[in-house]
């Protein structure tokens, strides 16, 4: 069975640890320490395919800040959640995902990466519209949902996205390959009959009569 790292990233107590509970044990937790960094596991089942999803929740604080790095460059998906409820967690999000670019090494359209504006249940403390989110994700090119922990809302859509990136990612890998093989096997091939074939056209025949 394939393994899926997928890293949750962003600010403290934008729910992080909420979204990613309610995903893997279906259970709402309204109170959690932020300081605590947690690995979730699951398996997930995709067209077919099994996989065994490893969600590394991080912890938002200053003091574990360092370790982003670290868990960026064994990550393979990534999702950045801000609170609807918090303009300064959304205005964040664009130093995580540069950091995301610079570990990685890579431009956003080569990562599976979605954009998440959690807490959409509590909607008289919005302080980021939707239309913001749709703006920003849009900007980046990749994709945006609203999320509620509490109520369930696109939680599952949330995180079999990411998993459908990297599982798409990974059959055109795997596709590649086997184009690549079958070239060379092709290569092998023409090559062997071509000289077979040369082989054939300069043989003496050991029974004629030299002159």
């Amino acid at each position: 069975m394939n393994s899926i790292k997928l890293v949750v990233l962003g600010s403290g107590c934008v729910g992080k640890s909420s979204l990613t509970i309610r995903y893997v044990h279906n259970e709402f937790i309204d109170k959690y320490d932020p300081t605590i960094e947690d690995m979730y596991r699951k398996v997930v089942e995709l067209n077919g395919d099994h996989f065994m999803l490893e969600i590394m929740d991080t912890a938002g604080t200053e003091t574990f800040l360092a370790m982003r790095d670290l868990y960026i460059r064994n990550g393979q998906a990534f999702m950045l959640v801000y609170s609807i409820t918090s303009r300064t967690s959304f205005q964040e999000l664009e130093q995580v995902k540069d950091q995301i670019l610079r570990v990685k090494d890579v431009t956003v359209a080569k990562l599976p990466i979605i954009v998440v504006g959690n807490k959409s249940d509590l909607e008289p403390e919005r302080q980021v519209s939707s239309q913001e989110g749709e703006n920003l994700s849009s900007k980046w090119g990749i994709q945006f949902l609203e999320t509620s922990a509490k109520t369930n809302m696109n939680i599952t859509a949330a995180f079999e996205h990411l998993v459908a990136q990297v599982q798409k990612k990974t059959l055109g890998s795997k596709r590649k390959d086997r184009k690549r093989i079958n070239f060379c096997q092709l290569l092998l091939h023409n090559r062997y009959h071509n000289h077979t074939n040369s082989n054939k056209d300069g043989h003496s025949n050991p029974n004629k009569i030299q002159s």
